[in-house]
């Protein structure tokens, strides 16, 4: 069977109740010339003899994992839910290339959600429908299960309407490197939405769907709603289970609501949040009203203007101005503010990068699940991206290509050094914030430097990868959190030559509360973006 029949036989015998049919694996022995290659891997040296001996003793050892092959995992109970897998629109029917793939998914009568459309962005799983995760290498999948964020929407009523376009394997920032072509700013469509959330940014705000999912391991959530001007939210890593959404990293990984209003915000956090003991990033927490939080008061709130988050080489002067105002009119309305220096702030970008560059080599290396970590592995997509990603590599994107490279290189000449330090400075990054945050409740600084990119087709391969995953500019911001886990909103609070601005309010881990506080004064007062008028 050749590589492209096994990936059509692994892939595509899904059936109406989900099941997957998949070709059975061999445990043949290594041959010679694999033991050969087995040795060298490891650097040792070794006879012809000594490699039979140990042919055999693998050999041998190979029929307690035939018997494995064997076991059954208890299938998991799917609720009846209606389901459209929906169809890919057309460019008339989605001029700014938000969608992916337009479906329906009905959730309970009642609950929180049971009045909004919700987009879920393509790196997350729904049962039944194509997740590509802007790659054509994934073109055909059609997941098993539905990620628990996705069960967590349905549960709380729900319409799953759209799978929302994003940068190819969330692996970019600018929203122009997706499967489709760029994702169009919905403000002007000479501009970039970001990303890689762009499709779930521009969904709400032109009204495709009232609410949207999106994911952040760099700042993909918070970039495009300050570009597109809309609320978007990093909540607390492990606040919101990640099972079922396509990693890059169990360290940096997070999924949150992306919204309209801040009282959708909340509404959508609160609908989403949930024990998972099946997703080993989350930690004990604490579970709130975030409804409730809702205020048209900030007093008592102290905000932390972190002025080490304005005024790089970057930075557009109106952008930081403008979010500087937003601050101001927190304090009119009753807030303290402090103008604090995080030195530390700036060395985020390149902690971020180290850390994030080797473990998602790790991730894709592992075939998209990873090591060595507890909870629910996803075994269907393990063996779909594996064969895919093997059989059809020439297809990936630039940008994707550049990091595998990168990364590869990193590992393998350097060993894990970098992102072992990195690592071990992610504990001095987090104290940094944490000290600041004793004595203010939340951090203040804009969401990205600089208004949305312009769109610039005529690039060749250098300039895009350049720009699209260039951090020290668009996310020198919002990488830090990422890195520390504090939970990050950026609210649209103005524009810049009619390209919206973004607020970015950062509170301690698992208070959320104190962010949706102050971003909610700012919208009842009249003091953030009007997402339909730009004003």
């Amino acid at each position: 069977m050749s590589v492209g029949q096994f990936t059509h036989t692994l892939i595509l015998y899904v059936h109406q109740d989900c099941t997957v049919t998949e070709v059975p694996p061999t445990l043949d022995p290594p041959t010679e010339a694999e033991m050969a290659e087995l040795a060298d891997q490891f650097g040792l040296t070794l006879t012809d003899e000594d490699l039979e001996a140990h042919r055999e003793l693998i050999q041998s050892r190979l029929g307690a994992f035939e018997y494995l092959e064997g076991l059954s995992v208890p299938p998991k109970s799917h609720e009846h839910r209606t389901r459209d897998p929906g169809y890919r629109p057309s460019a008339d029917e989605d001029p700014l290339n938000a969608i992916v793939t337009n479906c329906r998914v009905e959730g309970e009568e009642d609950g929180l959600l049971s009045d909004h459309t919700v987009g879920i962005k393509d790196n997350i799983a729904v049962r039944g429908v194509e997740m590509t995760c802007g790659s054509r290498v994934l073109d055909g999948y059609i997941p098993a299960e539905d990620a628990f964020v996705v069960t967590q929407v349905l549960d709380a009523g729900g319409t799953i309407t759209a799978k929302t376009n994003m940068d190819e394997m969330a692996v970019s920032g600018s929203g122009e490197v997706t499967a489709s072509g760029p994702i169009v700013n919905p403000h002007s469509e000479d501009h970039l939405a970001g990303g890689s959330s762009g499709g779930s940014a521009v969904a709400v705000v032109t009204g495709q769907v009232d609410v949207a999912i999106g994911t952040d391991q760099a700042g993909s959530l918070r970039v495009p709603a300050a570009w597109c001007g809309c609320v978007g939210l990093k909540p607390t890593h492990g606040l919101v289970s990640y099972r079922g959404t396509v990693p890059l990293g169990h360290s940096f990984d997070h999924v949150g609501p992306m919204t309209t209003t801040v009282d959708d915000n909340a509404r959508v956090l609160e609908a989403i949040v949930g024990r998972d003991p099946q997703d080993p990033r989350q930690k004990p927490g604490r579970s709130e009203d975030y409804l409730d939080a809702l205020t048209d008061d900030p007093s008592g709130l102290t905000i932390g203007v972190v002025e080490d988050g304005f005024g790089s080489e970057h930075a557009d002067p109106a952008v930081d101005q403008a979010v500087r105002d937003a601050v101001d009119d927190l304090v009119d309305l009753g807030a303290e503010k402090r103008e604090i220096s995080i030195e530390e702030h700036n060395d985020g970008v390149v902690i971020c990068m180290a850390v994030q560059l080797e473990e998602t080599i790790e991730m894709w290396e592992s075939d998209g699940v990873g090591y060595f970590t507890g909870g629910q592995y996803d075994a269907q997509f393990a063996d779909v991206f594996g064969a895919l990603r093997r059989a059809r590599p020439d297809l990936f994107a630039p940008t994707v290509k550049h990091m595998m490279l990168l990364g590869g290189y990193l590992r393998k000449k350097f060993h894990g050094r970098h992102r072992r330090k990195a690592q071990n400075l992610r504990k001095s990054l987090t104290e940094a914030y944490d000290d600041v945050l004793e004595e203010c409740d939340l951090l203040a600084m804009p969401t990205t430097p600089m208004t949305a990119f312009e769109r610039e087709p005529e690039q060749d391969r250098t300039q895009l990868v350049n720009r699209a995953q260039g951090k020290a500019g668009r996310g020198r911001n919002t990488m830090p959190f990422d890195m520390t886990g504090h939970p990050a909103m950026s609210v649209p609070v103005d524009t810049v030559d009619g390209l919206p601005v973004g607020l970015m309010l950062v509170g301690s881990h698992f208070d959320e509360r104190a962010i949706f506080r102050a971003a909610s004064a700012l919208e009842r007062n009249d003091a953030t973006l009007d997402v339909e008028t730009g004003a």
